[in-house]
Parts: structure tokens; sequence; C-alpha cells
């Protein structure tokens, strides 16, 4: 691993203005992908982890605004700069997968073009070269029969393959980072597993930074080195996979874990979280953000969050009674 972060996020702070009032979106968020490694941000949803993906790749709501903090990306504060060179990172430095693919693929053009407009713009290829690199990055992402493929439009592809195709746009530039937020939404289990084999085989080769955005802490604790679980807006706790797994600090990161499907557990043993997020539209929003749904809430609870650092790397745990 990279002794310099490729990616370090420092004290982020996001609102968002609605007809409702402001939303506290994200507040004092803090944390770091190395090289060659993959972190997963998990939770449920609405805790803020894709509004944490937007904000550095500068593609943030018109209605969000960074209030704090900083996102560094090899040297570049990423919050501060210029849209033209946010557009030049984009795609060749710093690449990202959606949800959806079939919303972020263009319906009416072909997937090869789609490859190939990422190529022209950031790839260092010519009109001629491009078409037949597109090919060689769908018979990369393992898409059979990668020619035809590549005349095909999105409508005319599953949505495993469509996956594939955002995989390989994604790639196709050799990206020092990756973020995938939450890749496998509406997969069957097993291209869910196919796709999640790819990107860390792809990372692995490349030695790309990567950050998995994903509610399945299942998913995360067997591709991911590094958990950052977050809660309505917060870091609530961070450790290496193993570490959180074995010793999980938090009460919600326990909960979290206790509520997820295991081979030895049966659904109807399942613990469901009580409660709910709380309104962060509210005025006044308490210290810890998950006080009310805890079982363990004390007095001191409603103070400044404290952040208690581990003795394992980027490990920490804001709450002032962990397990």
């Amino acid at each position: 691993m990279s002794a310099v972060p490729v990616l370090s996020v420092d004290n982020l702070s996001v609102e968002f203005r609605t007809r409702g009032g402001i939303v506290k979106a994200l507040e004092r968020v803090s944390f770091t992908v190395n090289k060659g490694e993959m972190v997963a941000i998990v939770g449920e949803s609405g805790s803020g982890k894709s509004v944490t993906a937007f904000t550095v790749m500068g593609i943030l709501d018109a209605a969000g605004r960074v209030s704090h903090g900083t996102a560094t990306f090899g040297g570049l504060d990423v919050l501060q700069a210029p849209e033209a060179v946010m557009r030049d990172i984009r795609g060749r430095e710093m690449s990202m997968i959606f949800q959806n693919p079939r919303v972020a693929l263009n319906p009416i053009r072909r997937v090869g073009d789609q490859i190939a407009d990422v190529l022209l713009q950031h790839g260092n290829v010519t009109r001629r070269e491009a078409p037949q690199r597109a090919i060689e990055m769908l018979a990369r992402v393992r898409i059979p029969d990668p020619e035809r493929r590549a005349r095909a439009y999105p409508f005319e592809l599953s949505g495993g393959m469509c996956q594939r195709i955002m995989i390989a746009i994604a790639l196709s530039c050799a990206p020092k980072m990756l973020i995938a937020d939450e890749p496998t939404t509406g997969l069957d289990v097993t291209t869910q597993a196919a796709i999640m084999d790819l990107i860390a085989e792809l990372g692995a080769e490349q030695g790309m930074a990567t950050l998995l955005i994903t509610h399945d802490l299942g998913m995360a604790a067997e591709y991911c080195d590094q958990i950052v679980v977050m809660h309505a807006g917060h870091i609530v706790e961070a450790a290496p996979t193993a570490d959180l797994f074995a010793h999980p600090r938090h009460p919600y990161t326990a909960k979290l874990i206790a509520a997820t499907p295991k081979p030895s557990v049966r659904l109807r043993d399942l613990v469901a979280i009580p409660g709910n997020l709380p309104d962060l539209r509210a005025a006044e929003i308490a210290s810890c953000r998950y006080s009310a749904r805890c079982e363990r809430r004390q007095p001191r609870c409603d103070q400044a969050l404290p952040h208690v650092l581990g003795e394992q790397r980027n490990s920490m745990v804001a709450c002032w009674n962990p397990l």
C-alpha cells in the first residue's frame, strides 16, 4: 500500500437547500483510500454514502453546497478545482460506476461508441484506433462476442451486461481511482459476484484505489480491505475489515452486522435496527445522530462526538460509550 493516499477526505460537510429547509447531509466526514486498496462506505439508505461520492467527483446537485472540509486527490483539492480541471480528471484519473447502468448509458448510442467517446476524450487515441480499443475493453470485462456487442444499444443488453459496459467505460483510461456506487443493484446473486470479482481483479491488476458505496455488509466483508460506517451523515466507525467484524465498537455497527443475513442464521432470527434516521432538516440535531436509536445512550451523548482512534491504521469510533 502507498504511504500517500490516492484520496484523502478531511472534515467534509455538505448541505442542501430545499423547500423544507437546509438538509445537513454530511458533517465532518474524513477517510482515506490508498493505492491498490478497496474501501467500503456502508450504511442505511439516506446515510450520505452517495452524496460523499458525488461530492468527491465534483458532480454534486446544484442545490448542494460544501460548507466545510477538503477532498484531496493526487495533491489536488477537487472541491476547489475549476470545472475545466475536473472535466479532465473525471474519466481519465478518477472514474465512477453508477447505480443504474441503464440510466447512466445513452440509450440511443451504441455501447462501443460510448466507450470510444471516453477514449477519444481522455485516452490519447486516434479516431481510427478508438473503435478497436473499445472492443478490446469489452473483451477485457469478459463480454462474449465483443465485436457484435459493440454495435448493440443498451436496451438490447441485460442488466449485468450493461453494468459490464459501465465498468469498461470507467476503466478504459486506466484511472488511479474508481468509485463504485452500488454497482450490483438490481442484479441477481450470481451476476453480483461476477461483477465484484471483475472490479476486484481489475483493481488489483492496475493497482487502482477503489471506493465501494454499498448497503451490503456481506459484500464489503468479502471484497474490501477497510470499512467506513456511516449513519445520518456521520462516520461513526472505521476499521480494517477483519477487525470491524470481529470487534465492532460502535453500537450502530454491531446492529448492522446483526441485521446482515448469514448462512448460519435464519431470516426470522435477524434483528432489525430500531427507529429511523433523524430528520436532517431539523433546526437542532443531536450531536450523536444515532443517540435516539441507541440502547447505550448516556447523558454525555449530547456533547460533541469524540473521535477515538484505535490501535489499527485508519481505525476510529465516534462514540462516548463504545462496545
